[in-house]
């Protein structure tokens, strides 16, 4: 054994020793966070104490000899605590023994993570002195690897305890046995590489692999960016062919887009303030907008012209915002919700109005009428939705279990049942015809302002306003995927594409693949994003693809292209703004 791998055991062994001696003092401790709490036993503490040992070896090295290498080990590290919190949230550690409390935000996770990465460094410096048989670099590869599949984040730790601890390494390293520990420590690990090496079949990992196709056969990943508003966009509706897109924006425009090809067809001006709501009517041939300067305004879809304004007090439709507006099935009525707190339904082809609907306390922010004709449903900032029977149109059902204003309602397509989404970061199905609340999918961290439901009543898609979209299975609850997009949100009549907000004024368009689809095309199109969105998040949604694609969670014959393709687009994206920085 050389002096410098004594030198680097010691630092492991004092390391293990203290954070024994922090167990011993503290005395029972714990981890507290959204995902519930934890206790943390003596041997995790002393590990921990091992790992900061490994770290503080590590970074005398890298002063000592300049690798850079010790760097990008803590980069990775620090990507992957920081990757932690994005998905466990919120942590606080708890001691209540000396009375500490104290909470871990995302800079101290991604800074533990940064010492397990040099750790990770220190490790493959003190192996390599000992001549095992894994170079460093392959170390860092497998290290590396592990870290940037965040899922596999708590693996890396555990590896790398499993390397400082052994059955009995406290007691050995107490009385420092050093020699023979790192002897067994070389020996067992000359074991795992000769297990690695040859591809192994284990079982729990097939298994792993097996799960993880049946619970995500398909994926969705944006294949375009639509580009030409100025301001968010706040609507979209999809005309029943599928062929056309329409969208409203703070730009005071309604856009019409090829949703095949993503190209510009023309836009409806006219409304004086920012458009809130759009839809297409059943037969495809009126499109119609609400409006911040309350007024309900209609276009032809084939010749493109004004057809008129709704009106009930000359010039508006309304005496508040037009929040939201819909067609019914046989396009006969257009049902419309405001900031005046009414329901108003108007004759699509005179523009007249037909009745006021009165109840609400508060703005009415979204309407549905169900597929069969038969229920309006509308939902309000006074954290109530109401359900109407639209033949006699007498108030069936108030529905009261949100504890926020209720943003967005959508009907399943057999018309049974009911899906709201709330301030309150929920969302909660309902019986349509009984107003019974079903179930509550709370994943969402903060208010949920669109629901939609795909046309074969299969797949739910819901936006919240941190930018994230979720697809859930509609019939169990689970969540499938998430998704780097804003409200709104819409499918497509076949169900095959998905429509959302983007940023600023930009719309996404995505696609349903099965994990068999090689990726393909521009690299801010094989990594979802828009070309001009920010560095972070275009890793995360790197990081989001290679949990999808990566041979080792993905058994699929297509998956080791599609990783390739996405790693290439990523060093593209990498260059491009390396070349940035030196202009």
């Amino acid at each position: 054994m050389t002096q410098n791998s004594k030198t680097g055991a010691a630092f492991i062994a004092g390391g293990t020793i203290v954070g024994a001696g922090v167990s011993a003092t503290v005395g029972g401790m714990g981890l507290a966070g959204g995902f519930g709490a934890v206790g943390i036993g003596a041997t995790p503490v002393v590990a921990a104490g091992a790992v900061a040992g490994a770290a503080a070896y590590g970074a005398i090295n890298a002063i000592a000899q300049g690798d850079a290498a010790a760097f990008a080990t803590m980069g990775i590290g620090a990507v992957g605590g920081a990757g932690v919190y994005s998905v466990v949230g919120g942590m606080g550690l708890v001691a209540p023994k000396v009375g500490l409390a104290f909470g871990i935000g995302a800079v101290p996770m991604a800074g533990i993570g940064a010492v397990v990465g040099l750790a990770a460094y220190g490790i493959a410096k003190l192996l390599d002195e000992s001549e095992i048989s894994e170079s460093p670099a392959q170390l860092f590869e497998r290290m590396e690897e592990k870290v940037l599949l965040m899922d596999y984040y708590s693996e890396v730790v555990m590896e790398l305890e499993a390397f400082l601890s052994g059955e009995d390494l406290n007691q050995k390293f107490t009385i420092l046995q050093v020699e023979d520990e790192l002897q067994a420590l070389k020996a067992e690990f000359k074991k795992k590489s000769e297990f690695v090496t040859p591809k192994p079949s284990i079982p729990n990992i097939e298994a792993e692999k097996i799960s993880l196709t049946t619970q995500l056969p398909e994926t969705w990943r944006c294949v375009r960016t639509l580009k030409s508003h100025l301001a968010a966009v706040n609507a979209i509706a999809i005309s029943p062919d599928g062929n056309a897109l329409i969208s409203g924006s703070d730009d005071r425009q309604v856009n019409l887009w090829n949703l095949k090809t993503g190209k510009w067809l023309y836009t409806f001006s006219g409304q004086a303030e920012a458009v809130l709501s759009v839809a297409i009517s059943p037969d495809g041939q009126q499109i119609a907008s609400g409006s911040v300067d309350r007024k309900i305004s209609t276009w032809q879809m084939d010749t493109k012209k004004f057809h008129h304004t709704f009106f009930y007090l000359n010039p508006y439709s309304h005496n508040g915002f037009v929040n939201s507006i819909a067609y019914s099935p046989d396009g006969a009525i257009l049902a419309s919700g405001s900031a005046d707190k009414t329901i108003r339904i108007w004759g699509r082809y005179t523009g007249t109005i037909k009745r006021t609907l009165n109840g609400h306390s508060d703005a009415v922010l979204s309407v549905a009428i169900s597929p069969d004709g038969k229920i309006l449903a509308s939902s309000s900032a006074d954290k109530t939705i109401r359900l109407w029977d639209i033949k006699t149109w007498q108030q069936r059902y108030i529905l009261t279990e949100h504890l926020g204003a209720v943003n967005t309602v959508a009907i399943s397509p057999n018309s049974q049942t009911l899906i709201s989404g709330s301030t309150d970061a929920t969302i909660k199905l309902w019986n349509l015809q009984t107003g019974k609340l079903l179930s509550s999918l709370n994943e969402h961290s903060t208010a949920v302002l669109s629901v939609a439901i795909s046309p074969d009543g299969k797949t739910l898609a819901s936006a919240s306003r941190d930018g994230m979209i979720k697809l859930w299975n509609f019939h169990t609850g689970e969540l499938i995927q998430n998704l780097s997009g804003f409200n709104p949100v819409t499918f497509s009549p076949d169900g095959k594409t998905l429509v959302s907000g983007g940023n600023g004024g930009s719309i996404k368009i995505w696609s349903q693949f099965t994990l068999d689809s090689e990726l393909s095309g521009e690299w801010w199109e094989v990594l979802g994003v828009n070309q001009s969105d920010r560095p972070k998040d275009i890793k995360i949604a790197y990081l989001r693809l290679a949990r999808l694609y990566h041979p080792d969670v993905n058994g699929s014959t297509i998956a080791k292209a599609s990783m390739q393709a996405i790693n290439q687009a990523y060093k593209e994206f990498q260059e491009q703004l390396n070349a940035y920085k030196c202009q």
